[in-house]
């Protein structure tokens, strides 16, 4: 069962959105009414997928949505009226897995929240090879610092500067990144 939190101004609608969702296999965990502290929400509930039912959203909803991305990732779908170009921006920029315009009809919002999730989980797994590959590069550079101090204090090639930074990584059993780190400390 797919846990989520429901966020629309709208009683009416939200109740309907909550039935459609709940005949889809869904748990509405809870329905606010705003986005503010949406991230609190999110940790009290559980929930795995927020939908919201936002008119138009404005910028301060946006932020909630943003700060939701920053500190506790989850998809997010957002139903709106508004189809404004720099609004559709705002709301990819604030990590909103999938904007759909003109209403959040119930029998829509189980397929618009699968989409979501396979794109959410996407652009997770690609910010998360993105992390690996910039501490990849920073690791690269502290070690080719390490190795440049222990060429000109001992008078080493390169080779045998990135031999003995190994050796001195292995004998501490630490990364050779942290191993460099600490070399480049010391100085």
């Amino acid at each position: 069962m797919l846990r989520v939190l429901l966020v629309d101004s709208d009683p009416d609608r939200a109740a309907e959105v909550e039935a459609g969702l709940a005949a889809t296999g869904c748990t509405v965990v809870a329905i606010a009414a705003g986005t503010e502290e949406l991230t609190r929400h999110v940790r009290d509930t559980g929930a795995e997928v927020i939908v919201c039912g936002l008119d138009d959203p404005s910028r301060d909803e946006l932020e909630g949505m943003r700060a939701l991305h920053r500190d506790e990732p989850r998809p997010v779908v957002l139903f709106t009226e508004k189809a404004e170009p720099e609004q559709i921006e705002a709301a990819l920029a604030a990590g909103v897995s999938a904007y759909v315009v003109e209403g959040m009809a119930p029998a829509r919002v189980r397929p618009v929240i699968e989409v979501a999730i396979r794109r959410f989980r996407a652009h997770q797994a690609l910010r998360e090879e993105l992390a690996e590959a910039r501490q990849g590069l920073e690791d690269r550079k502290l070690v080719d610092r390490a190795k440049a101090l222990l060429m000109q204090r001992h008078r080493l090639t390169e080779p045998e500067a990135y031999k003995r930074l190994r050796r001195m990584a292995m004998d501490r059993g630490l990364r050779i990144a942290a191993m460099a780190g600490l070399v480049l400390d010391k100085n």
